[in-house]
């Protein structure tokens, strides 16, 4: 799994999930942290959106793509930033890329807080992954720092 180009594509049940959370951000409710992510496409210009998960660690925003380099993931990296909204809130942000070697103890967090929705994209790991474990499977989880 240390693929940077590893992209899982949602199954039917993970659509309708997304839209369900989704369309509840839309309206301005948010499930543990939920919003909506839109970034210009980085060959379009058009805003392209997608439901994220996003998490505060130690005073630090963080959006983790846990299937991979997706769309969002490639668009984000061209742009630079995009826009989180939150029912008629929209707030722009600017992200940087972490570095594999910082991923750890953010994906461990991530897991914590979201393992019961996005545990079966890391294939076996755990809140209680060690760090060799998350340093293994880093390349193939993008992470974002807001700010």
């Amino acid at each position: 799994m240390n693929d940077t180009t590893r992209y899982l594509v949602p199954e039917a049940v993970d659509a309708r999930f997304n839209r369900m959370v989704a369309a509840l951000a839309r309206r301005g409710i948010s499930l543990m942290g939920s919003r909506v992510l839109a970034v210009r496409g980085r060959k379009s210009g058009e805003w392209r959106t997608t439901p994220v998960n996003l998490m505060t660690v130690d005073g630090v925003r963080y959006l983790v793509a846990p299937r991979g380099h997706t769309q969002w993931v490639r668009n984000i990296r061209a742009s630079g930033g995009g826009e989180l909204r939150l029912g008629r809130r929209v707030e722009p942000i600017t992200v940087t890329e972490l570095a594999d070697a910082d991923k750890p103890p953010v994906l461990r967090y991530y897991l914590r807080k979201w393992g019961w929705e996005v545990g079966r994209f890391f294939e076996g790991l755990d809140k209680g992954a060690t760090d060799e474990e998350l340093l293994a499977v880093a390349p193939g989880f993008p992470v974002f720092r807001i700010g």
